[in-house]
Parts: structure tokens; C-alpha cells; sequence
């Protein structure tokens, strides 16, 4: 059997994880996507509107927004949330956080996400710490 450094270990120990679980920590992930994305809206710059209200949460198991930055329309995996920014009628949500040759940038996206990265772990952990302890066994 092939080394594929312990990807199919942990792929095991996922797949082992009780439903219940898993759905004990959605609402925790969304609170938190939510909290990130409003810290998001606050930050981006406005002009017409359509920038702020472009940012969008979107759950497990879900397609995020057409033209969303990062990475355009995906389906977001299982246990898991995304936070997006743009939609078919805003494609610039890149130019802006970065900039271009006759524009400063103006981040909003990744200040926003590194002022709630260690709050949203550390909920998150407790969260699932929470289900595993009331769940683990009956799945």
C-alpha cells in the first residue's frame, strides 16, 4: 500500500464521526461565519452598496454566490462554512481587497477574517467538544 501520508487515516477517523456530531457544531460554524462576515460588511468601503451586500455566508452542502471570490461558484464540502464576497454582478471584490495599478487597496475581506480567526477556532473547538462528549456514543 502506497504512503499517502495518513490522508486515508484521517479520511477513517471523519467518516467515523457520529451524525449527531456534526450537526451539533452546524449552528456554532454559522454564528461565527456570520460574526466574520457583519465584521466584513463594517469594513468594505461603500459607494453604491452592492460590495457590502455581496458578501455572502454559505452553508455546508450549499453552492456559494456565481463570479464569489475566492474561487467562483463551488459547492461548499459537508461540516463546513464559507464566506464569499461578490455575485454575478459584483465581480471586483478582488480589485478592491487588493488594489490595482490607478487603485489603492482597501482590504475588508482578510483584516475582517484574521480579527475572528482565533475567536471562531476557539468556538468551534468548544463546540465540538461539547457534541462529542454529549454525542460520541450514540451514533
Amino acid at each position: 500500500m502506497a504512503n499517502d501520508g495518513g490522508i486515508s487515516r484521517v479520511k477513517k477517523r471523519l467518516a467515523a464521526i457520529p451524525k449527531e456530531v456534526k450537526e451539533a457544531v452546524q449552528p456554532s460554524l454559522m454564528r461565527q461565519a456570520n460574526q466574520m462576515a457583519n465584521t466584513m460588511r463594517r469594513f468594505a468601503p461603500v459607494d453604491t452598496g452592492a460590495l457590502r451586500e455581496s458578501i455572502t455566508v454559505t452553508p455546508g452542502g450549499q453552492s456559494t454566490p456565481p463570479y464569489s471570490q475566492p474561487g467562483g461558484s463551488m459547492t461548499v464540502p459537508e461540516n463546513a462554512v464559507a464566506i464569499t464576497v461578490g455575485n454575478s454582478d459584483v465581480r471586483y471584490g478582488h480589485l478592491v481587497e487588493y488594489g490595482t495599478s490607478k487603485t489603492k487597496a482597501q482590504p475588508f475581506f482578510w483584516p475582517a477574517a484574521r480579527l475572528h480567526n482565533k475567536k471562531a477556532k476557539t468556538a468551534i473547538r468548544s463546540a465540538i467538544r461539547r457534541a462529542v462528549k454529549k454525542h460520541w456514543g450514540t451514533g
